[in-house]
């Protein structure tokens, strides 16, 4: 549970205390009072009137700005079933993906795997999920030709682990035209990757 989150929880329960004190019977407090300091004079009906609506009206603002809390985290950090459900929709996005690479093997599109799919998961998120707070970290054993990664989100303790496998695809290349506008002597390779996907740390 978050800071916010524990906030929120106090204030609901000094609400449910305010409320319970304005329930408390005028009786029982001239009794208490009395027992207290015998001497002291006795209260009006009407001092425990504004005593009521003020803890009443306190509780009421307690619960509402609990709410509004509880709104504002879940808006700020990311469920279980938030990061599940765009996971699983990026890997299904990357799955056939194609594009081109230099000859140093850089692709062309995007500057690196864990990039693209922070950003396909963020696309995924959903109006609830923040549009930030995804950490896509890379295993030691990483090739550009295979590769995986731990998917988390700040909010939630579920994690994936994402696999890529690149492909070489021919009918994916692409040579740009040449400075004449005719056709260019430099070739870039296309690849095509394919995913899964399990739970867990990779």
């Amino acid at each position: 549970m978050g800071t916010l989150d524990e906030l929120n929880v106090l204030s609901l329960v000094l609400s449910a205390v305010l409320v319970a004190m304005a329930c408390v019977k005028s009786d029982r407090v001239r009794s208490w009072r009395a027992n207290i300091n015998p001497s002291a004079p006795d209260l009006p009906d009407s001092a425990f009137v504004a005593a009521r609506v003020l803890f009443l009206t306190l509780a009421g603002i307690g619960v509402y700005t609990a709410v509004q809390g509880f709104g504002v985290s879940d808006d700020a950090s990311w469920s279980d079933g938030e990061l599940t459900s765009a996971v699983r929709q990026t890997t299904d996005d990357l799955n056939g993906y194609t594009f081109q690479a230099d000859d140093a093997g850089t692709p062309l599109a995007f500057p690196d795997y864990a990039s693209l799919i922070e950003d396909k998961v963020l696309e995924y998120g959903g109006g609830d999920a923040p549009g930030y707070g995804v950490a896509v970290d890379p295993a030691d054993t990483n090739t550009p030709a295979k590769a995986s990664f731990t998917v988390t989100a700040d909010g939630t303790d579920t994690a994936f682990c994402t696999h890529l496998t690149r492909i070489r695809s021919k009918k994916d290349d692409y040579t740009p035209p040449g400075i004449t506008g005719g056709e260019g002597t430099l070739t870039y390779q296309g690849y095509r990757l394919t995913t899964s996907l399990e739970k867990g740390e990779c």
